[in-house]
């Protein structure tokens, strides 16, 4: 019988993944892949949707243009994992037998307890996330005056949080309607913990978009009408009323890999993997924001797209690697800088190759779109990519 190889997720560490893993395998195992959705998001672009949903059909590329025939693709949502009789059970019932496992679910977002968080707040970690973003801000537009313009709050002031507030910004200037845009963030400095020149091209863009940014002061409380901000034993919080609030200030493990038993952070589910991406279990491997990878001691990789697209290549190789009997690769992340849209516009940081620390303008906007094109017309196809290029 021949080998089973399962890889969980069609994210960017699952979709590199399998193509590699084909590649190197070339018909010498069985390859299922199990996704929720039948299609790979280029979810770095997906808040592009929320201003203009037309570009839906370019960030959301369909698993039989990513796959080979011969890989079997199984839609539906993971609910457990069990290590000791090797299967995959999904939400239909169906269990799914492996001989080698990879995982790479990806995150969720992240609500820390904080009361009425989950409850009443929009998140983006998907197209039907964006739809809804883009649903709830057109509503809010369209009951909202001059006088009495609707209050569109972003919590998180992270990479996902600027490019929101970013394309609410283009949808209210694109529409013409009254809209007041606040990004709201619990630590100093948006984009936290990053270069001070970085942080400072994207607050003056955001200010120039017309953007209210708050910082310093953390998100305690939610209720249907008011985020409450700050506040303690001695102060009460500030009052902030919204209209549409959108969080997205963190993330944690998928609550499907509670009960798998491999190693794992306990709090976050997300799995432990050392550098060549095997877990405690020799059958089980883990990447992508499902993972916490080793990068020497007191370090794991970055939860970012650059990373999973990275990783992805070694451990599909690995994958083959283990099913040959052959050693595993150790992966080391390289970080080839950072590029943030604010709209249209964006700033570029660090880039690999490129004298310049801080750039944005034209040069930066080609960048962006450059990224995504790569990506789209690596797994894809170069005219997928040609034709997605105007809406990224």
């Amino acid at each position: 019988m021949s080998t089973q190889v399962v890889v969980l997720g069609s994210g960017y560490a699952g979709t590199g993944a399998i193509q590699r893993l084909e590649k190197e395998l070339d018909g010498d195992a069985d390859i299922t892949w199990v996704s929720e959705h039948d299609y790979h998001l280029v979810l770095h672009e997906v808040h592009r949707c929320i201003s203009n949903p037309s570009a839906e059909s370019k960030v959301a590329i369909p698993v039989d243009e990513v796959k080979s025939p011969s890989t079997e693709f199984v839609q539906g949502r993971v609910t457990d994992v069990d290590v000791d009789e090797r299967t995959v059970a999904l939400e239909d019932g169906t269990d799914i037998d492996y001989d080698y496992l990879l995982v790479a679910l990806g995150s969720t977002t992240a609500f820390y307890g904080i009361e009425g968080l989950e409850a009443y707040s929009l998140e983006l970690k998907g197209l039907d996330d964006a739809r809804e973003i883009h649903q709830k801000v057109s509503d809010a537009a369209a009951d909202a005056t001059a006088s009495d313009p609707a209050s569109i709050v972003i919590g998180g002031a992270g990479l996902s949080g600027i490019q929101t507030a970013g394309e609410v910004a283009e949808y209210r200037d694109d529409h013409d309607v009254p809209l007041d845009i606040h990004l709201v963030e619990g630590l100093d400095q948006v984009l936290p913990n990053m270069d001070p020149e970085l942080q400072g091209a994207l607050r003056r863009r955001l200010e120039d978009r017309d953007i209210n940014i708050k910082c310093g002061e953390f998100v305690s409380k939610v209720d249907e009408e008011t985020i409450y901000i700050g506040g303690g034993e001695d102060e009460a919080p500030e009052e902030l009323p919204y209209d549409v609030f959108v969080w997205t200030g963190g993330i944690t493990g998928q609550p499907e890999m509670a009960g798998c038993g491999v190693e794992k952070d306990e709090r976050s589910n997300r799995v432990h993997a050392s550098s060549d991406f095997q877990t405690s279990n020799d059958r089980v491997f883990a990447l992508g924001d499902s993972a916490l990878v080793e990068q020497g001691p007191d370090a794991i990789a970055p939860p970012t797209a650059q990373a999973a697209w990275q990783a992805a290549e070694v451990a599909g190789e690995n994958l083959a690697r283990v099913v040959r009997g052959q050693p595993l690769k150790t992966w080391t992340h390289k970080d080839k800088g950072t590029v943030v849209s604010v709209g249209e516009d964006a700033v570029a940081h660090d880039v690999d190759g490129v004298p310049i620390n801080v750039f944005g303008g034209k040069p930066a906007q080609l960048l962006k779109k450059g990224i995504a094109a790569k990506w789209i017309a690596d797994v894809a196809s170069v005219s997928r990519a040609i034709d997605a290029w105007g809406d990224m």
